[in-house]
């Protein structure tokens, strides 16, 4: 029996760690078991192609938001081509309703819900005819024009899952998604991972020995997908620690982290580290308590800025943070101010995001207590409630996208530092009018080079008669941004865009 397990990733550069889970714990029952990754840039055709000519007898495919609406089309086709080929989704996004995806998707023969190492082995057997399907934990299925979900799985030991890198390769053009616990103990509404407050985690010794594999293979980034890497102080520490003992001068390790959990001890070693081994994800989303309890979210947030202020001041490692635009109580006012407190930290990246209602979270249950309407397909994203319209949160999406052209891409580093304040009362405000110039010009209708980035911000002063103020800081940072050549090429060509 020959069976696939794909997905499309949202980037060549990402992998899927879950589909190298499922390969090793399935192998043992289906000879014929195989993994393929395509991205969702792929084209629809290459992908069907590949599918359809590889005989298989089934194929299962890991969904999530991004790719969703992608692989049921893909999956619809594959069955029209080949009506004998059995489909099965599975991931975080056929999980929380699976009965109701095997109705809208006819073509779609099982869903299988929850963790599926242990379950994904069952469906093998029962695909094989070797056990009845009912036996099968976590599958949604049909049978006699009916539909059954059978109890989802318990949740796996996760010493019972070998280290994947032991059989597949640590791909060095792509990014090393590694996992050393499940489960989050905090109860953010709008996670699906608070849905599972027990953390479960692997013993210090063996992540230590992962880790090392990595290490001795010069692997360039290894992503912890661990929700609180830093849930346990000690455990923390041990794992920080060897990671500075072991450090081979090339991998960088990201983790995302709780910044209120931080102490002076735990800066103490961060101190001590090599510019660029550690990069850390911190979630803010709000600074505005109303809106912090409404979600549950129970971080402290003063003591949450003050961590990140100080992993910023300690400059040896990448400080990523992330704004949530939609949340409960923060209206356009509001999230001014969690904006402008944010920034105010000087992190490497600004991520301002947009909550999404995500099946299975408890904020998409309270949809009508806060007035959400939201996209009725992936990602759900917000498109208003009762503290921001639509023309609000498209407003914000305008200053999301001049925000990550000029901040998170870097090259205006100097140029920011004194036009922000110098022509703005907030760092909001100054982001709110670029924007409002960039959407009114037309900008937003095709692609920019960044040299033409540098040129639409010195339009943008010269809008406020002050382009020849900040002119020696645009070419500074140009200078210091693109090289030699270009820079020449730039100068010939002038500031104004053709």
């Amino acid at each position: 029996m020959k069976v696939l397990l794909t997905t499309l990733n949202s980037k060549y550069v990402h992998s899927n760690l879950a589909l190298k889970y499922l390969y090793l714990a399935g192998k043992h029952v289906c000879d014929g078991l195989d993994i393929k990754e395509y991205t969702i840039n792929n084209s629809r055709d290459y992908v069907f192609t590949e599918l359809v000519t590889a005989d298989y007898d089934a194929v299962c495919f890991s969904c999530y938001i991004w790719n969703i609406e992608k692989i049921l089309e893909l999956a619809a086709d594959l069955k029209k081509a080949r009506p004998q080929i059995q489909i099965l989704l599975g991931g975080p996004e056929v999980s929380y309703d699976g009965e109701q995806v095997l109705r809208d998707n006819p073509l779609v023969d099982f869903v299988l819900a929850g963790e599926g190492e242990n379950s994904f082995p069952q469906w093998c057997r029962a695909l094989a005819g070797d056990i009845p399907f009912e036996q099968a934990a976590g599958l949604v299925y049909r049978s006699h024009g009916r539909i059954y979900a059978n109890p989802v799985a318990e949740p796996v030991n996760l010493l019972q899952i070998p280290f994947p890198y032991e059989t597949f390769p640590c791909e060095t053009d792509r990014v090393i998604y590694y996992e050393s616990s499940r489960g989050c103990p905090f109860g953010c509404s709008y996670c699906i991972s608070s849905l599972d407050k027990r953390i479960r985690s692997l013993p210090v010794e063996r992540v230590k020995a992962d880790l090392r594999c990595f290490l001795d293979q010069n692997v360039k980034q290894v992503k912890f997908l661990d929700r609180t890497f830093n849930w346990d102080k000690a455990r923390t520490l041990e794992i920080f620690q060897f990671l500075m003992d072991q450090d081979n001068g090339v991998t960088n390790f990201h983790f995302e982290i709780c910044a209120d959990l931080l102490d002076d001890e735990l800066f103490l070693v961060l101190g001590q580290a090599r510019e660029g081994l550690f990069q850390f994800e911190i979630g803010i989303q709000s600074t505005n308590g109303d809106t912090l309890s409404a979600v549950r979210r129970t971080s402290d947030t003063a003591a949450v800025l003050a961590s990140v202020g100080r992993l910023v001041l300690l400059g040896n490692s990448h400080i990523h943070v992330d704004l949530i635009a939609g949340l409960p109580y923060e209206d356009y006012r509001i999230f001014r101010k969690s904006f402008n407190d944010v920034y105010a930290l000087g992190a490497d990246n600004l991520q301002l995001g947009f909550l999404k209602l995500l099946k299975g979270t408890s904020i998409r249950a309270d949809e009508k207590k806060y007035g959400y309407v939201y996209m009725s397909k992936a990602p759900y994203q917000i498109i208003s409630n009762q503290f921001l319209t639509a023309e609000e949160v498209c407003r914000l999406k305008q200053i999301e996208t001049v925000l990550d052209l000029y901040y998170n891409r870097g090259g205006f580093a100097h140029t920011l530092s004194e036009a922000v304040s110098a022509t703005a009362e907030t760092p909001f405000d100054f982001y709110e009018a670029l924007a409002g110039y960039y959407y009114a010009e037309g900008f937003q209708h095709r692609s920019h080079k960044k040299e033409d980035l540098y040129r639409i911000l010195f339009q943008f002063f010269g809008s406020m008669g002050r382009g020849e103020q900040f002119l020696p800081l645009l070419e500074r940072d140009l200078k210091q941004t693109m090289n030699f050549d270009a820079v020449k090429k730039f100068f010939r060509k002038g500031w104004t865009i053709l």
